[in-house]
């Protein structure tokens, strides 16, 4: 049976789709070519002394394109808050997961963050042909992936999930700075600024706190 969608070819010739988008990168040209479905994957929160590590995995719709993706460290809180929503609303499909302080500290950060993108990942609804993840290392998950280091900057797709980490992961430390007042959370989220540190000599330690991080390390000998 002849596909009616394909055009018919001789058997030496074949024809690839043109991709000329300046913006698309090598490895989505080639996925592209093969008619594959696949999703950009980041997380947030790996430097911070508390909380969840949190990933995100973002299927981008073509026909949907969303202007000023790039790096959600690049954007402003304003411009994040925004993308945030827009990225939810024109996305094929989205995931946002997360590994716990408990795990963070029980398997450490780096299993954690590929944890949290692996969950990601696997909390999709539509079939995902190939994942591409940002940086160096692959989460261990049941399709092909591809890493790209700064690929946050490179592919939309992790652009995006990008920015549905940060986001989420923000508003996730707002919420604990009403559960745990006194540390700054919803000003610092949870980094290592001279504010928090100087909170958590004084306060000690909170159940959110990473015990296995340095600064609350310390403290929790002393």
């Amino acid at each position: 049976m002849t596909d009616i969608n394909k055009p018919e070819v001789a058997d030496s010739e074949v024809i690839e789709p043109e991709i000329t988008d300046p913006e698309i990168t090598e490895e989505e040209a080639a996925l592209i070519r093969e008619g594959l479905i696949y999703c950009g994957v980041d997380e947030a929160g790996a430097g911070p002394l508390c909380g969840d590590v949190v990933a995100a995995a973002v299927i981008l719709d073509p026909d949907k394109p969303i202007p000023e993706l790039t790096d959600s460290k690049k954007l402003t809180e304003k411009k994040r808050e925004r993308l945030f929503d827009e990225i939810r609303e024109k996305a094929v499909d989205f995931c946002i997961a997360s590994a716990s302080v408990e795990e963070i500290d029980s398997i450490n950060i780096l299993n954690a963050r590929m944890l949290a993108m692996t969950r990601a990942v696997e909390g999709l609804r539509v079939p995902c042909d190939h994942a591409l993840i940002d940086g160096n290392k692959l989460p261990d998950l049941n399709l092909p992936a591809t890493a790209l280091i700064k690929g946050d900057a490179r592919v939309a797709a992790i652009s995006a999930a990008s920015v549905l980490a940060k986001v989420q992961r923000d508003r996730d430390m707002v919420d604990m700075e009403e559960q745990y007042p006194g540390y700054g959370f919803a000003k610092h989220k949870g980094y290592g600024t001279k504010a928090h540190l100087e909170a958590l000599e004084a306060l000690g330690p909170c159940p959110i706190h990473r015990r296995t991080y340095a600064p609350v390390k310390r403290l929790l000998k002393d």
